[in-house]
């Protein structure tokens, strides 16, 4: 029983300083110091698995068991020495003299490992042996001594840095001037003294580690992961339940009688389900990782691992980023629940998102004392400090919504260029958090960061809903210019009236030009009733389209007149659309042309591209107005003009694939030239072709 105990005990030292040698071989950076305290820790799990491993196979201890313990002290010896050179320049006057002690205790070692040969056999086996377990018990003593010194010389602003691993140390030379003073005044080493020797050195390996963690200038920068520390913390204090209950299932077992192997196993059942409960308890996790933070570290966070987490969940794709904002910044208090309130147009702030939060709908006026608080302070506002001190808040009259709130705790304000962009309301922490400056701090910016993040979705959304209204305007811009042409149509075949109302020709004209603008008129009202439907593509003759364009504008003079170079042309759009684009066209050439001038439209092909011609002898354009002005939407040169109608013309024979090239001088006229793939040929992606740019052709 004894040895299965020791095993556990000095496998269990092993295992620790192990972890802790790997820790320090990372961070080494090449002083001799630094590299004396590694040789140390490794120096002492050699020992220790040394000893778990000749305990297991039933040997005895020893000349080389015995040889690696005084190597351990050695080594312990030799990094308080190294520690202890630079105090001694410094405090000249009290420092112990460390080049005397340097050779003093090498004689004394080398002594000391001749006396652990002896014995170990030899003729002097009944003399060397006490002297052996005499010299043991100096060694202590040299190493309790040279801690005393190194702390007694350090300054006492330092000392909080490394009283953590003079009491380690220091533990582990008490421990063995205890195990050698009894053997000494028994003759015997004891036993469960021995076996307990272990996990004694095993304790000493948290307090080291809080001391390189407190950064003392012999530790060059140590940094020891938090997550390795609570991942560390969490398997050791598991084995140490589990060994707990194992001995108290064994009691039960030896003890029970008839029951003990029933009390056993439901015991150990129970303690098993015990612990699977606390490993996953979100409040036990919390506790841990604040008592890690607190004990173990300068401040509370690791700001890189917060800051990479914090930034990741506010960046994950997807919605839901109100509850992503308040879990992020939750999970640096330890807080379980929250409300998201941002503040709207309407001067109020409303609730936005919530998580693992439940209570009324609410909004609070952005005008109220409450919010004027926290866009003039910008504090963090601890509901708990508030109710015991108003006076440090200006004793501003809380919410009544807030009050109902039974576990709210804290109101993070959400700043954004100076204003109150809302704020975030969370619930009690899992674990008690000392709300110090540090924590106040990284709240703040954590809040302002989530703001950033909030703020750039609500421009996103009103951005997306301008663009659709956009849109619709868009449309209706281009409705409007319609309805427009239909208007001047029928107000000149109103003023033609008068004068040619008796001409049969006249009246079957109007006839058919007021059939034309109600035909005109229903497609504009369907596409009011249909708002933004795909347009619906099929084959058009387009000997057919442009006769049907023709027609639409004899009313006016001078009349156009269409010349078919190539008959059976067919072009895949949409026909009112294309007829409308077309007539555009044609109308901006009849009023740019005197009426004694000439307005001709001619229709062919080249290749596999249908040409659509149109030239008037009308006054014709500048280079400059055609670069800068024809093609831009609002600019016309027309008195009611609304100058859509050319760039509506552009961006769809775009759309479709094709291309739409000016040739104008002034006085002389312009030409107009629409190049259209014809169906059955490879053609450009409409969605792709309407963002082209393609080039205008000028002649001057």
């Amino acid at each position: 029983m004894l040895n299965s105990v020791a095993t556990f005990s000095y496998g269990l030292a092993a295992l620790a300083f192990l972890l802790l040698t790997a820790m320090l071989l990372g961070k080494w950076r090449g002083r001799l110091h630094w590299l004396s305290l590694t040789v140390a820790c490794a120096a002492t799990t050699l020992w220790a698995a040394t000893i778990a491993v000749t305990v297991a196979l039933g040997l005895q201890l020893g000349f080389w068991v015995q040889t690696l313990e005084i190597v351990r002290g050695a080594a312990w010896i030799i990094f308080l020495l190294m520690l202890l050179h630079p105090l001694e320049r410094e405090n000249a006057a009290s420092a112990v003299k460390v080049k005397p002690y340097v050779r003093a205790i090498s004689v004394f070692l080398l002594l000391l490992l001749a006396l652990t040969m002896l014995a170990n056999g030899g003729a002097l086996h009944s003399f060397a042996g006490p002297v052996n377990t005499l010299g043991r018990v100096a060694l202590a003593v040299i190493g309790m001594l040279l801690v005393e010194q190194l702390f007694r010389n350090t300054a006492e602003q330092e000392r909080w840095s490394i009283k953590f691993a003079c009491l380690g140390i220091a533990g582990l030379f008490v421990y063995d001037f205890y195990l050698y003073s009894d053997a000494m005044m028994f003759r015997a080493v004891n036993g469960e003294i021995l076996a307990a020797r272990g996990v004694v050195n095993a304790l000493t390996v948290p307090l080291l580690m809080i001391s390189l963690t407190r950064n003392p200038k012999w530790t060059l920068g140590i940094l020891v992961s938090r997550r390795v520390l609570f991942h560390s913390a969490t398997l050791f204090g598991s084995a140490v339940y589990l060994l707990t209950m194992a001995a108290a299932g064994y009691y039960l077992r030896f003890f029970g009688g008839q029951w003990g192997t029933v009390l056993q196993v439901a015991f150990l059942f129970g303690a098993g389900i015990l612990l699977v409960i606390l490993l996953f308890s979100g409040s036990v996790r919390a506790w841990l990782r604040v008592f890690i933070s607190k004990h173990f570290y300068h401040y509370n966070y690791d700001y890189r691992e917060e800051w990479i987490r914090f930034t990741r969940a506010l960046s994950e794709p997807g919605p839901g980023l109100g509850e992503r904002a308040i879990q992020a910044v939750a999970q640096l208090v330890e807080s379980g629940a929250g409300t998201l309130f941002i503040s709207r147009d309407n001067g109020q702030c409303e609730p936005v998102a919530r998580w693992n939060a439940k209570f009324d709908d609410t909004c609070e006026i952005l005008s109220s004392p409450f919010c004027r608080f926290l866009q003039q302070k910008q504090w963090v506002i601890d509901l708990q400090d508030y109710k015991l001190h108003p006076e440090k808040y200006d004793n501003i009259p809380m919410p009544l919504w807030l009050k109902d709130i039974s576990r709210a705790w804290l109101v993070l304000p959400l700043m954004l260029h100076g204003r109150l962009f809302g704020f975030i309301v969370l619930e009690q922490a899992r674990s008690k958090i000392d709300l110090n400056w540090e924590v106040l701090d990284l709240l703040k910016i954590a809040a302002s960061q989530a703001a950033s993040y909030l703020a750039q979705q609500e421009s996103a959304n009103a951005l997306m809903v301008a663009r659709q209204f956009e849109s619709f305007n868009r449309m209706s811009t281009f409705m409007v210019h319609d309805l427009k042409n239909l208007v001047a149509q029928l107000s000149l075949l109103m003023a033609n009236a008068e004068k040619h109302k008796h001409k049969p020709e006249f009246q079957k004209d109007m006839l058919e030009t007021i059939e034309h603008s109600v035909q005109k008129m229903k497609l504009l009202l369907q596409k009011l009733s249909r708002g933004f439907e795909a347009e619906h593509l099929s084959a058009l003759a387009m000997e057919e389209l442009l006769q049907r364009a023709v027609e639409s504008k004899s009313p006016y003079e001078p009349k156009p007149v269409l010349q078919i170079l190539q008959r059976g042309i067919l072009v895949n759009a949409n026909r009112e659309r294309l007829e409308r684009v077309i007539g555009h066209i044609i109308q901006n050439a009849i009023e740019a042309t005197p009426r004694d001038g000439n307005v001709s439209i001619r229709l062919g092909k080249h290749g596999s591209t249908a040409l659509i011609e149109i030239e008037d002898s009308g006054v014709g354009m500048t280079e400059e107005f055609i670069r800068d002005k024809l093609f831009s939407p609002f600019e016309s040169t027309k008195v009611a003009g609304m100058g859509i109608g050319v760039f509506e013309t552009r961006e769809y024979i775009r759309q479709l694939g094709g291309s739409l090239e000016v040739h104008s001088r002034p006085s002389l006229g312009t030409n107009f030239k629409i190049s259209l793939p014809m169906c059955g040929t490879d053609s450009v992606d409409p969605q792709t072709a309407i963002q082209a740019e393609q080039p205008q052709k000028v002649t001057s």
